[in-house]
């Protein structure tokens, strides 16, 4: 099945067959953000690797239909300098290299190329990673004292607890360092034996000021980690694939929640998955502005939120290294690579 014939409707954009209509969609992107008065967007949700480990990642997409029964083709499957040229054509002014490892021995040197990448590209937060292993305090303050602005970590590809006491002074570092983390909770597409809100919501009781950014708005448990943030202060979610046609068809957001997720509105930040996603990254932004929660709410998760939260694009303020003070506002998948 071709990444552009994958049955999902992406609204007004219609199919994205070549490079072309790829630049119309950048377009209609720039257009989405103008409207609104912004000058770009800011995703915390992008996935940029190692070569080899994305390969594998693709991979496992490819054979993720007969795992799961959907099937999943990869819209941007690019060279990694044709990534970061959409993503610049888009108008995303900030992004992440989400990282993570399923294994011991590979948090340290993941973190090393993120360095290097986000050095190498500009826009890019400096991304790091962790792992419950000996050694994993001392490699995840190393990545703080190097500036390291987000990590991301991946409950279901890991299939760790996060309460597991060898985390627990690197949890402890993040914290004081109020440097935020992806964390990939949820149960969607299936299940892991550590997703879910139980072993999120323990791991914040022991460490109420970690700053929690939940993925994919902690699908399908949307209610519970939605009463999570409500709970706690630092907790927010991530936008990654939820309310689009294609999440919807396995986990669909309860229309109930709708109010609590407009009342939390300055604690929900865009994201994409991109390039893992199987529809145009405009889909996404489209998806949002179907839920009528209006321009302010749209700002506010586009851009807004998460420049709050980790510092304008080009500033110096934010999260992020042992300084970094951020202060906020008023894969999907389950694979494993190697």
């Amino acid at each position: 099945m071709s990444p552009r014939s994958n049955g999902v409707t992406a609204l007004s954009e219609g199919d994205e067959g070549d490079e072309g209509e790829k630049g119309d969609e950048g377009q209609g992107v720039r257009e989405f953000a103008a409207r609104l008065g912004l000058p770009g967007l800011f995703d915390v949700h992008t996935h940029f690797m190692p070569e080899r480990v994305l390969r594998k990642v693709w991979a496992y997409f490819d054979s993720v239909g007969p795992l799961t029964g959907v099937e999943w083709p990869i819209t941007y499957r690019e060279e990694e300098d044709r990534r970061v040229a959409l993503l610049r054509e888009f108008g995303v002014l900030r992004f992440t290299s989400m990282i993570y490892p399923h294994k011991a021995g590979m948090a340290r040197w993941l973190n090393d190329w993120a360095a290097g990448f986000a050095a190498r590209v500009p826009e890019c937060l400096h991304t790091a990673t962790l792992y419950p292993e000996e050694g994993v305090a001392a490699y995840v303050g190393e990545a703080v004292g190097r500036g390291a602005q987000v990590c991301k970590v991946h409950l279901q590809v890991g299939d760790f607890d996060p309460c597991d006491a060898l985390l627990d002074e690197a949890w402890g570092i993040l914290s004081d360092a109020r440097v935020p983390v992806v964390i990939h909770c949820g149960s969607g597409p299936a299940p892991g034996t550590y997703t879910g809100p139980g072993p999120v919501g323990r791991l914040l009781a022991r460490h109420p000021r970690l700053r929690l950014i939940v993925a994919h708005m902690g699908m399908p448990e949307y209610a519970d980690f939605l009463g999570l943030a409500e709970r706690y202060d630092e907790v927010r979610l991530d936008t990654t694939m939820a309310f689009t046609d294609f999440g919807e068809r396995f986990a669909p957001f309860p229309q109930r929640e709708t109010k609590r997720l407009r009342d939390l509105g300055d604690r929900v930040l865009l994201g994409s998955d991109f390039p893992n996603i199987p529809y145009p990254y405009v889909h996404q932004l489209q998806a949002l502005e179907r839920l009528g929660l209006g321009d302010d709410w749209l700002r506010g998760v586009c851009y807004r939120n998460a420049a709050a939260l980790f510092g304008p694009p080009g500033g110096s303020g934010g999260a992020g290294g042992i300084d970094g003070s951020g202060a906020a506002p008023g894969s999907q998948g389950i694979h494993r690579y190697g």
